[in-house]
């Protein structure tokens, strides 16, 4: 069985936050969280084989997706047309490694380390359609149902009346994408005494500035403040950052698998976050557990999708602790592009072979904005 056609689809759907759109001069439109978005990007490929079978991934991009794009277009996609579908994970791991390899001169994250992360994912899906599995179940996982937590864009001085809204919509554990403390004060206000509350800053702080905001922030009882500092990768001071006694995130930035072992034997974290079409899909996340393991850190994945990623996500979950919940953008859709992408403090696995990525082809065809199609 090989790999005959690739399909690179980048699409743009429509969402609402509760809050006004605002267009600044200088905003930080690159920011998945900025009040300037109203519309959240995603890039989603597809390879089918000779036998008509089909897998899907998602490659992570935003508003860099074009030269995510580009790189599934131009070379990278171009790799996998006419290999050998792999019939065992050991096979779909070497075969990917093979890929790093041929591309290793691009780098070890970026666009495209973010390509082969989709390819990798849709590999995966169809590994597991092939053992007529959920891919949770093929990856030994043993539960359909996961928990989700509350991601919100950034409101400032609304954000407490959204955090109220979670709430009312049954979500006990909220994440912020707040950067001043009052706002972060008045959102932990809002929460119950056992409310968690996480925030994820972006990377805007010195460790200067941030250790001098840590008296403030550690009376916030946060479950983690996720990539405090800038550059995201210094990672001698987000150790020291640690010594402030504030769990410490961090992850989606990482740079492949070797990034996520500099990180633990730093010991610049509390919390890893790899993201499953950033550092090289599901052969990556699956690594890293493993790392994880051996160094008795907790892994949280990050998880800002809609798509495919989504739910390849929500299936690595399923492996992990139950405490472990999979985060879900916290905004209102214009319309769903598959079931799954309805927002609710508990998340449905579906019980089909491989991801059960199955998007409505309507709505996926009203919201394309570009397509390429590669044969062979």
């Amino acid at each position: 069985m090989r790999i005959i056609k690739l399909e690179i689809m980048r699409l743009a759907m429509p969402f609402e936050t509760g809050r006004e759109v605002s267009k600044q001069a200088g905003g930080d439109v690159y920011n998945a969280a900025s009040p300037e978005l109203s519309k959240m990007e995603s890039l989603l490929v597809t390879l089918t084989t000779d036998t008509g079978l089909t897998g899907w991934g998602e490659s992570f991009g935003h508003l860099i997706n074009p030269v995510t794009f580009s790189a599934l277009k131009d070379s990278v996609g171009r790799f996998f047309m006419g290999k050998q579908v792999p019939t065992t994970k050991q096979e779909l791991v070497t075969l990917m490694d093979q890929a790093k390899y041929a591309f290793h001169a691009f780098g070890c994250g970026g666009p495209v380390m973010y390509a082969l992360s989709g390819i990798d994912i849709a590999l995966w899906d169809l590994l597991a359609k092939q053992a007529g599995k959920p891919l949770y179940q093929y990856l030994g996982g043993n539960r359909s149902v996961i928990g989700g937590y509350a991601s919100l864009v950034r409101y400032e001085d609304k954000v407490e009346q959204h955090v109220k809204r979670a709430l009312a919509d049954g979500f006990t554990e909220i994440k912020l994408h707040e950067i001043e403390v009052p706002y972060i004060q008045a959102a932990r206000d809002a929460l119950p005494v056992d409310g968690k509350l996480m925030v994820d800053v972006n990377c805007p702080w010195t460790l200067e500035q941030t250790e001098n905001l840590a008296p403030q922030l550690r009376t916030l009882n946060l479950t983690w403040l996720e990539e405090p500092l800038f550059p995201p990768n210094d990672l001698k001071k987000l150790a020291k950052l640690r010594e402030q006694g504030i769990p410490i995130a961090a992850g989606e930035n990482i740079d492949g698998v070797q990034g996520i072992e500099a990180h633990l034997m730093t010991q610049s974290v509390d919390i890893l976050q790899p993201s499953v079409a950033k550092i090289g899909g599901i052969s990556a996340m699956l690594a890293t557990f493993e790392l994880a393991k051996q160094y008795n850190i907790k892994v949280v994945p990050h998880c800002f999708y809609y798509g495919a990623g989504l739910l390849a996500t929500a299936h690595l979950i399923s492996l992990l602790d139950e405490s472990v919940k999979v985060e879900l953008p916290y905004i209102q859709w214009s319309t769903h592009l598959f079931p799954e992408m309805k927002i609710g403090p508990v998340f449905n696995l579906p019980d089909k072979p491989g991801l059960g990525f199955e998007p409505d082809i309507e709505v996926l065809q009203n919201h394309l904005i570009a397509y390429v199609n590669l044969e062979i």
